[in-house]
């Protein structure tokens, strides 16, 4: 051998040490393989062991096809989406089976080594565990079909321009448009410009310095979508890797057209109810109010008579002329008086929409009072008024409440048929306190059972005879409806205290 010769051998020999040491300290696992079907595996460096668990001594001579996911053993012979082919090397990303038993995501990049004739000789790999990044990848891919199928409308938001750089296909219906139509979306579209300055920029500051908004902001859409949306939320997304400022947002929305309507629907339903259970009560009520009719209308009756008798006397005199004029006063004053008794009548029973007026519940309590009048004479019944004298305006649907504090006086009124109590108060109370007006109905008659209690708001629970039980539960309703709250206590034996709260009107 000459010294040229020599001296290739030795270059050769230290190549393959250079290279043996490389494979032997490369995190990749580096393997030698047979040709398919089996991928017996000829050689492999020490990596395996922190790769699949095995050592090298364990893996040498093992058929590697075995270790492969049964759904993912045939990736290279189907050409499968997993497979890249790049100058004569593929690369595969697949599951194999962990020494443990578990499987384990690898990104293998392999070559087939052929002899003189073409035919596979082995084949050489380079492998790495990709787990992590698989596993992050497939989440990310289940959270995008997540976000496309939402039911929310789900926008992503450039920080800088305030443009739509992404939206689901919910927000694409909402908006009223098809997820291909090439529709470019800024923010400030889809809002008026008054809610725009205010409240979105307010919002969208507030998730940029905390991270994330919460609360309800109505959008701006076409008329003729006939579609009611909000947002709910935003989160502000920063650049972690550089500057750690904003770089966009997720604006999180939701169409509550339907939502609308069926508030709407109950809201319709719920005034029905209340017409009538106020109607009912005015039935329940009808031998007392006309009584109380009666009343007005047979003094007008007598003093018409009277009026009658003096004219026909024809004295002509000053005293009979006084005397008929003080008639006629006196007629008007009684023919007024029925006027209002009616008046009052047909504003309680009339069928209106949903109103929140301003009104004094002083004022209520005192009016429906004297709507119970006749009826409170009787049972003997006396209405004892403990009203708060700062008389706070209260905000809500003054016929509505009125018709809660009517139920209650009634329940109040009706306690008293199976006492033989002669002192018989209705006690009626204002307060006004932590922003809410409270109210309270209380009698002294004998109380409810601690079961009666327990069903006493049920629909047509009643303890009356005559009763539909629907009073309570529809007082219940209209009072949660304006915010507030009804509930009652007794003690079984000395009376009834029904108590209601109500949000005043905002300051």
């Amino acid at each position: 051998m000459n010294k040229k010769a020599s001296m290739d051998l030795e270059q050769c020999r230290e190549d393959a040490d250079r290279y043996r040491l490389l494979a032997e300290q490369s995190t990749d696992m580096i393997s030698r393989h047979t040709p398919a079907p089996d991928w017996t595996y000829i050689d492999v460096s020490p990596a395996v062991e922190s790769v699949l668990g095995y050592t090298p001594d364990e893996i040498i001579g093992m058929a590697g096809y075995d270790m492969f996911h049964p759904q993912d053993a045939d990736n290279l012979l189907k050409r499968a989406e997993s497979v890249r082919y790049r100058e004569g090397m593929y690369t595969n990303v697949y599951r194999y089976r962990h020494k443990a038993g578990y499987y384990i995501w690898l990104e293998t990049t392999s070559r087939t080594i052929r002899d003189d004739s073409g035919q596979p000789v082995e084949i050489i790999c380079v492998s790495r565990d990709v787990t992590e990044r698989e596993e992050a990848q497939r989440a990310m891919r289940r959270l995008a079909r997540v976000v496309e199928s939402s039911s929310d409308m789900i926008m992503f938001c450039n920080h800088e321009t305030r443009r739509l750089t992404y939206l689901n296909e919910s927000a694409y219906h909402t908006l009223g448009t098809e997820k291909d139509t090439p529709v470019i979306y800024y923010l400030d579209k889809l809002f008026t410009e008054e809610v725009m300055e205010s409240l979105v920029n307010d919002a969208l500051e507030h998730a940029a310095i905390h991270g994330v908004w919460y609360g309800s902001i109505p959008m701006n859409l076409p008329e003729q979508l006939n579609r009611v949306a909000e947002i709910r939320e935003i989160i502000a997304h920063r650049n972690r890797r550089e500057n750690n400022k904003v770089e966009y947002y997720s604006i999180i929305g939701r169409d509550i057209t339907l939502r609308r309507k069926a508030e709407e629907e109950a809201k319709r339903h719920q005034l029905e109810l209340a017409h009538m259970s106020r109607l009912l009560s005015v039935g329940e009520m009808a031998t007392g109010l006309a009584h109380e009719i009666n009343q007005p209308l047979a003094a007008i009756l007598n003093y018409c008579r009277g009026t009658q008798r003096r004219l026909e006397d024809n004295n002509n005199d000053a005293e009979a002329i006084t005397t008929v004029t003080r008639s006629m006063e006196l007629i008007t004053k009684q023919a007024k008086r029925a006027a209002e008794i009616i008046k009052r009548m047909r504003a309680f029973v009339r069928k209106t929409e949903y109103q929140r007026l301003e009104f004094s519940i002083n004022d209520a309590c005192k009016e429906v009072s004297r709507f119970l009048h006749q009826e409170a004479i009787d049972h003997n019944i006396t209405f004892d008024f403990h009203l708060d004298e700062q008389d706070p305006p209260l905000l809500a649907d003054k016929v509505q409440i009125e018709q809660v504090l009517l139920n209650l006086m009634r329940n109040a009124i009706e306690a008293y048929s199976d006492c033989e109590k002669s002192y018989r108060p209705v006690i009626i109370s204002t307060r006004n306190a932590g922003g809410y007006i409270h109210i309270s109905v209380e009698d002294e008659a004998k109380g409810i059972s601690s079961e009666g209690l327990a069903n006493l708001f049920e629909p047509f629970y009643t303890s009356k005879s005559t009763g539909l039980g629907m009073g309570l539960s529809i007082s219940r309703t209209i009072i949660e409806t304006h915010g507030g709250q009804l509930w009652a206590e007794s003690d079984g034996k000395t009376g009834t205290h029904f108590h209601l709260k109500l949000p005043l009107r905002d300051k």
